[in-house]
């Protein structure tokens, strides 16, 4: 038996005391004290002493307690604001929980063999007092320590206050016999209970805050959602203080109360840190009564002071963006063999989240029997990405890479300088300060600007492979819409969304939503270069990825053009280019003799884009496919003319003669 078990139990052998006086005290003036079936009715003796009978006196008071070592219940007073008169209550209350005997002598002194717990009523009796006095009663009000802190409940809301049972969570009783296992009930509700480490804080505002004495609430804007909450949760454990992690899908009041009470339980060094969630007033109106805990609310919203009115809140913003998680790579994989700054410099990510993201890697790769590489860390990282763009985006999973592009070598450069700055701009815009002031982020913009078929959307999913991410394609059909304000509202949620995860967001056909700005001359006028005034503002804001294609480099507004990082124009491809695609297209079919040759006529011959060549092959393969044969000459030709009727062009004569 533990040294809390054992001091608790000496409580309640001099809570038995008290309880064995009174039932001697009860016993010599009851008439129906022998009754074997007192408690279940009330005889015309016992109503007509209970009416002419003299009000009961105040118990005599018994000898103070004074406490064993290792009792838990005088550092649960000290933390919970209770006086002696609350620690007596609080006893009674909890003795059938702990020992048995103590249900039958409750009750026969509520005379109801079934009330078995202490009622207010007797619990007062015990501890000196009764419900008639004020002061007592008022230990029971709803604002009195012992029912805020969650420590005793009121059971038989119907009955009259002296009448109604009392319940102390089991939670609390197993505490104080030196339990601190954490309630199952909290887990349930996305608790998560993380001890010290031991190692000093490292500088900035999350170690001020873990160094800060309790009571503190704060609420820390976060620039990445879970980026502050893993900052400040590792400089509280570092400072040697254990966190109550919270993670709600929506406000729980009760599970908030019950977060609060197991705070206050393991003493005044343990905080709470809430990832909040939508609508997140009640609960940090439940998290921040005085409570002499630290609780740090995370969010990447602002504070609204209309959450708490009434809450002395401390706002901060958060700066952990600012610091550099690479050093948290190398100390979680220290094995990796190659360039792990290159591997990882595309994902912004807190070191909670390189933590989760390289044992994600380590267990990939132990599954696979390999050493960890590139793909493990990629696919470990990007899993820690939910996006919620799936409403108005579709999400491209890329299966291409450099070497399925063809291009000519200026944009090929262009969009490797483009991966570039995706995986440099912490360093560049943020260490280095090239980018300050004005709210800027450290967004990477670009445009595609070429005809249609030249290889836009395929080089947007080459750069998005390359940096190991998602392409999220905007789906402009869900987010234009015909009521004033929704464009910008849809589009917000959109680049909310992309802020926050690691992604690259596509939109095409982007003239329809980054058009020129007109002369006003009608309300459509005025609210549509709204919407464009509402882009260049976001733009300027916005720290994920996004590339914008467009057909018409010209329709794209001067000043979209000033906020890009990079403009990849995309030729039409000449006769050389031509001859590569049809040979990139068709390298994995079985193909007839005299193949390569004809592919070089077809190419000067029809002038074609990328994609116009792609549909050809693809044309040419079921052709094959259908005589069960390699694709020929003839095969080739017949797509390339389909693709010049599609587009309604004039498609050149058929005396070109090729020769096997």
């Amino acid at each position: 038996m533990n040294e809390a078990a054992r001091a608790l139990l000496l409580r309640l052998e001099h809570l038995r005391t008290s309880v064995a006086a009174l039932v001697e005290a009860r016993s010599a003036d009851d008439p129906t004290a022998q009754d074997p079936l007192r408690g279940l009715y009330v005889s015309a003796e016992t109503a007509a002493r209970l009416a002419s009978g003299p009000a009961p006196a105040p118990p005599a008071e018994t000898e103070p307690f004074t406490p064993a070592p290792g009792d838990r219940l005088t550092a649960l007073a000290r933390g919970f604001g209770l006086g002696p008169l609350d620690e007596l209550l609080l006893v009674a209350a909890l003795a059938p929980d702990v020992d048995r005997r103590f249900e039958p002598l409750y009750g026969y002194l509520n005379d109801d063999v079934g009330r078995r717990r202490a009622s207010v009523a007797l619990a007062l009796e015990l501890a000196g007092t009764g419900p008639h006095d004020p002061e007592a009663r008022g230990r029971f009000h709803p604002a009195a320590p012992l029912i805020t802190g969650g420590l005793v409940a009121l059971e038989d809301e119907d009955r009259p206050l002296p009448g109604r049972a009392l319940r102390v969570p089991e939670r609390v009783v197993s505490h104080l016999l030196g339990d601190d296992t954490l309630d199952g009930r909290l887990t349930d509700a996305h608790i998560e209970l993380l001890k010290p480490v031991g190692a000093a804080p490292a500088e900035g505002l999350a170690a001020r805050i873990a160094l800060a004495p309790p009571p503190l609430a704060v609420h820390l804007r976060e620039r990445r959602a879970g980026s502050g909450a893993d900052a400040v949760s590792a400089a509280l454990r570092g400072a040697g203080r254990t966190v109550l992690r919270h993670r709600p899908e929506q406000a729980d009041r009760a599970a908030a109360r019950a977060l609060l009470r197991e705070a206050r339980l393991r003493g005044a060094g343990t905080a709470v840190v809430v990832e909040l969630p939508s609508e997140p007033g009640p609960l940090i109106r439940e998290l921040t009564e005085p409570s002499g805990v630290t609780v740090v609310f995370t969010g990447t919203d602002p504070y609204d002071p209309t959450w708490a009115p009434g809450a002395a809140l401390l706002a901060l913003e958060d700066t952990t963006a600012e610091t550099d998680p690479l050093t948290a790579w190398h100390e979680e994989l220290p094995g990796y063999e190659g360039d792990l700054a290159e591997a990882v410099g595309p994902y912004r990510l807190g070191a909670g989240q390189v933590r989760r993201a390289a044992r994600g890697a380590l267990a990939l790769a132990g599954f696979e029997g390999t050493p960890v590489g590139l793909g493990h860390v990629q696919t470990s990282a990007r899993q820690l990405s939910a996006p919620l763009l799936d409403r108005h985006a579709r999400r491209v999973r890329p299966a291409v890479g450099f070497a399925d592009l063809v291009l000519p070598e200026e944009p090929l450069g262009m969009l490797r300088e483009l991966a570039g700055r995706a995986r440099h701009r912490d360093r560049v815009l943020g260490e280095w300060r090239l980018r300050t002031g004005g709210g800027r982020g450290r967004g990477v913009v670009a445009l595609f600007a070429g005809d249609s078929g030249t290889g836009k959307t395929l080089a947007a999913e080459v750069v998005a492979g390359e940096l190991g991410l998602d392409l999220y394609v905007v789906d402009l059909s869900s987010v234009v819409d015909k009521y004033v304000g929704e464009t910008e509202k849809n589009l917000e949620k959109i680049f909310v969304e992309a802020d926050r995860t690691d992604s690259v967001l596509l939109f095409d056909e982007a003239d329809a939503v980054f058009g020129k700005r007109s002369e006003v001359k009608s309300s459509h006028d005025r609210y549509a270069n709204l919407e464009s005034a509402y882009l260049l503002q976001r733009l300027e804001a916005f720290d994920g990825i996004a590339v914008l294609t467009t057909n018409l480099r010209a329709n794209i507004d001067e000043a979209f053009t000033r906020r890009l990082d990079l403009v990849v124009d995309f030729p039409f491809p000449d006769v050389e280019l031509r001859a590569l695609l049809w040979r990139a297209c068709l390298a994995g079919v079985p193909q007839e003799d005299g193949l390569d040759a004809a592919l070089d006529a077809c190419a000067k011959e029809f002038e074609l884009a990328g994609g116009a060549i792609r549909s050809a092959a693809v044309t040419a393969g079921y052709l094959a496919a259908g005589r069960g044969a390699g694709v020929s000459a003839e095969d080739v030709r017949v797509g390339a003319r389909r693709e010049y009727v599609k587009s309604g062009r004039l498609v050149p004569g058929t005396g070109l003669a090729w020769s096997p």
